[in-house]
């Protein structure tokens, strides 16, 4: 309960915000790249006590919402498979592919199970040898190394009926990529502090210098993501571009040394899709040539796919930061989370999720009660 406390004392939150407004002498836009954080801020309305020339940016943070529509309809196929037992952590079963859901396959017969490890999958593996048995490896860096754990410890054991498939991306890239683009307006980074548990902050001071933005390792707190705010403005405001860590209870710099072992023994970087955004060089991991044979993709050979996204959706600007989700015509009448468009409706880290719980009637159209849901 301390850090509960602690880091949502409305007091304490006072006085950054009137330290925030002290500082801003002109509009300055940041993003934070995490779904955990964009939450934090739209449940506690950080960003409307915020100067109004402070804009927070959503930006791809959100590990389901980036999981490439191709990976999606593989999954299905894989899953729809017989004796094949597929397994997930819950929030992938909604998210919608070209032609369904996980729900859709299991409601069909497939065995779909969610899980709340990939160690869990692995036992189910152990215990049932008659069958193939496959997890969905998603999720930025926080996730990847108990899933490079749980290959690891599948061939150590000699466990050669379970698979995964393999859909992890890496931040650095992506903020290299936003910055890259012609249309970016992000002047600042509130980069995501469960990431850079694991990873440290070794990638972050090129990307600052290059870009000239200043990058803030920031919590999920209110007053974590104040305090990155308010270091992010005093930066802006001096016209500095330096990495700061403002997550020192839980951040490195080095990171996590065993976590990185198993990483770079496990995985191999390589190019990745990010669903609405595109093919971004270097974001993801695959597994490595001596884990190959742990690989669902080369496992199950799918091909063939292809993939269709709603003309509706806009989900690929929301990820982006283009758009804020009320922007898109469909958020909160053809997009519900009980039927969602895209991921970013569906994910309990996502962005559309997030201003549907907290924010739908703010944005409201009058009939929206009576449209019509597809």
């Amino acid at each position: 309960m301390k850090y509960l406390d602690e880091f949502q004392d409305p007091d304490l939150a006072r006085r950054l915000l009137d330290d925030i407004h002290a500082t801003v002498t002109r509009p300055w836009a940041m993003m934070e790249v995490c779904g955990g954080q964009t939450h934090s801020i739209i449940r506690h309305g950080i960003d409307q006590l915020l100067p109004a020339s402070v804009e927070l940016i959503h930006g791809p943070g959100c590990p389901v919402c980036v999981t490439p529509l191709e990976m999606i309809d593989k999954a299905l196929a894989i899953a729809s498979l017989p004796d094949v037992v597929f397994c997930s952590f819950g929030d992938m079963l909604r998210v919608p592919g070209t032609d369904g859901d996980l729900f859709r396959v299991k409601g069909a017969g497939g065995d779909v199970r969610v899980v709340y490890s990939p160690l869990d999958a692995l036992e189910i593996a152990r215990r049932h040898p008659e069958k193939e048995v496959v997890f969905f490896g998603i999720g930025f860096e926080t996730t990847a190394p108990a899933n490079a754990m749980t290959v690891h410890q599948a061939r150590a054991l000699g466990v050669r009926n379970f698979s995964l498939l393999v859909s992890h991306v890496r931040v650095p890239p992506a903020i290299e990529a936003i910055m890259s683009s012609p249309d970016c307006r992000v002047q600042g980074f509130l980069a995501a502090g469960h990431v850079c548990s694991v990873m440290g902050v070794e990638e972050y001071p090129a990307l600052a210098e290059r870009h000239r933005v200043p990058i803030v390792v920031t919590g999920f707190e209110p007053l974590d993501i104040l305090e990155g705010v308010r270091r992010t403005v005093r930066q802006l405001e001096r016209g500095e571009h330096r990495v700061e860590n403002a997550y020192p209870r839980a951040v490195r710099d080095e990171g996590n040394p065993a976590a990185l072992r198993m990483l770079a023994e496990v995985f191999e970087i390589t190019d990745r899709a990010w669903r609405g955004i595109g093919v971004i060089p270097g974001s993801g991991w695959r597994l490595a040539p001596a884990f190959r044979a742990y690989d669902a993709e080369h496992r199950f050979g799918v091909v063939g796919v292809r993939t269709r996204e709603p003309a509706a959706c806009r989900s690929g600007e929301v990820l982006q930061g283009l758009i804020k989700p009320h922007e898109c015509a469909a958020f909160g009448t053809a997009c519900t989370p009980r039927h969602p468009l895209g991921a970013t409706m569906v994910s309990s880290e996502g962005a559309c999720a997030a201003y549907y719980l907290y924010r739908r009637l703010d944005h409201a159209a009058p009939a929206e009660e009576a449209t019509p849901v597809g």
